[in-house]
C-alpha cells in the first residue's frame, strides 16, 4: 500500500534524480523511485537509506501512469531525454509526458508537482530539444498552474560531471575546439544544491506556481573554464574557435551514433548565455547558499 504522503521521483535513477531521492530521505520523506529500469534501483541502493520503493513507470501509458501517481503527496519530475530514438522523441518525453503527469497530479487534488526544466528553454529555439523543454513547461502550466518549475544551469558533481568531462577532453586533445569564440557565459550549479532546492520547496507552501532559475555563485565564460582547468593540471593547450554553423553540422552527424558525444540541443544551448535571468525566483528565495566550484577545488 502506498504511503499517504509519499513523494515519487520520476527519473529517480538519473543524474539529478538519484540525488533528489537521497535528499528527500534526509528531509524525512517517504520516497518512491519511478523508473523504466528497476534493475538500477539495486545498483544505487547503497546511496540511499532503506525504504525506497521502486516503481516501474511508463510515462507514455495513461492508465499505467494514472495508477502510479494515485494517492501521492508530491511528484518531482526529473525525467529528461537528450537524444531521440526510434521509439521516443523530445516531444514525447518533454511535452506529452509532462502534460500527462500534470493531468494526473491535478486530478489527485492535494498533490504537489515540481518539474525540472533548464535555463535556456525557449519556444523559438532552432533546436527541437530546447523547444520541447519550453513547450513542456507551457503544457503542464496550462493544466497545473500551481506547479513549481526548476530551471538549473549546467550541473556539476564531485565525481566528475561537467568539469571532469571537460578535463578529460583537455587531457586527450592538444588543440581544443571552442564553441564559437568561447565567450558563452555559464553559471555551473552543484547538483546537490538543485536537489536540496526541490526538497525545500516541498517543505514550504510559498513556492506554489513559482519558476526558480538555479545557478551557482560563479559565472564563467566557456573559454575561462577551459583555461582554469588546463592551468590547474599544468597543461598548455591551444584553443581553436569554431563557428557554430560547423558545430551544428557536426552535431547532426554525431547524433546518429548510439551514445553521441555532441547533440544539436547542446550546441543550441551553448549559443546563448546559460545564466540566471531577471524576475525569477532563485536559491536566495529558499535561503540556500549554492556551493562554489572553485571552493570545492573542481575548477
Amino acid at each position: 500500500m502506498m504511503a499517504e504522503h509519499e513523494v515519487i521521483v520520476l527519473g529517480g535513477t538519473g543524474f539529478l534524480g538519484r540525488r533528489v531521492v537521497r535528499k528527500l530521505q534526509e528531509h524525512g520523506h517517504t520516497v518512491g523511485v519511478g523508473t523504466r529500469f528497476p534493475e538500477k534501483i539495486a545498483q544505487l541502493s547503497s546511496n540511499w537509506d532503506r525504504g525506497v520503493r521502486p516503481v516501474l513507470v511508463d510515462i507514455l501509458d495513461d492508465a499505467a501512469l494514472g495508477r502510479t501517481l494515485s494517492g501521492l503527496g508530491a511528484v518531482i519530475n526529473c525525467i529528461g531525454l537528450y537524444v531521440e530514438t526510434r521509439t521516443e522523441t523530445f516531444r514525447d518525453v518533454h511535452v506529452s509526458a509532462a502534460r500527462r503527469i500534470a493531468k494526473f497530479v491535478r486530478a489527485a487534488g492535494d498533490c504537489k508537482l515540481i518539474h525540472i526544466s533548464g535555463i535556456g528553454a525557449c519556444r523559438n529555439s532552432p533546436s527541437a530539444y530546447v523547444r520541447a523543454r519550453a513547450e513542456g513547461e507551457e503544457a503542464l502550466r496550462s493544466i497545473c498552474p500551481e506547479a513549481t518549475i526548476l530551471r538549473p544551469s549546467v550541473m556539476f558533481s564531485r565525481d566528475g560531471a561537467f568539469f571532469g568531462d571537460l578535463d578529460a577532453i583537455l587531457r586527450r586533445l592538444p588543440v581544443v575546439p571552442l564553441f564559437g569564440d568561447g565567450g558563452t557565459r555559464l553559471q555551473p550549479v552543484y547538483v546537490g544544491d538543485v536537489a536540496e532546492a526541490a526538497c525545500c520547496i516541498l517543505d514550504q507552501n510559498g513556492a506554489t506556481g513559482a519558476v526558480f532559475e538555479l545557478g551557482g555563485p560563479e559565472v564563467f565564460t566557456y573559454r575561462e573554464i577551459l583555461n582554469r582547468l588546463a592551468a590547474r593540471a599544468g597543461r598548455r593547450r591551444l584553443f581553436l574557435p569554431v563557428p557554430f554553423m560547423a558545430w551544428r553540422a557536426l552535431a547532426v552527424l554525431a547524433n546518429q551514433l548510439p551514445n553521441p558525444p555532441l547533440t544539436p540541443g547542446r550546441v543550441a544551448l551553448m549559443q546563448r548565455d546559460n545564466i540566471v535571468g531577471d524576475e525569477v525566483a532563485t536559491f536566495a528565495d529558499l535561503s540556500i547558499v549554492p556551493r562554489s566550484a572553485t571552493a570545492m577545488n573542481l575548477v
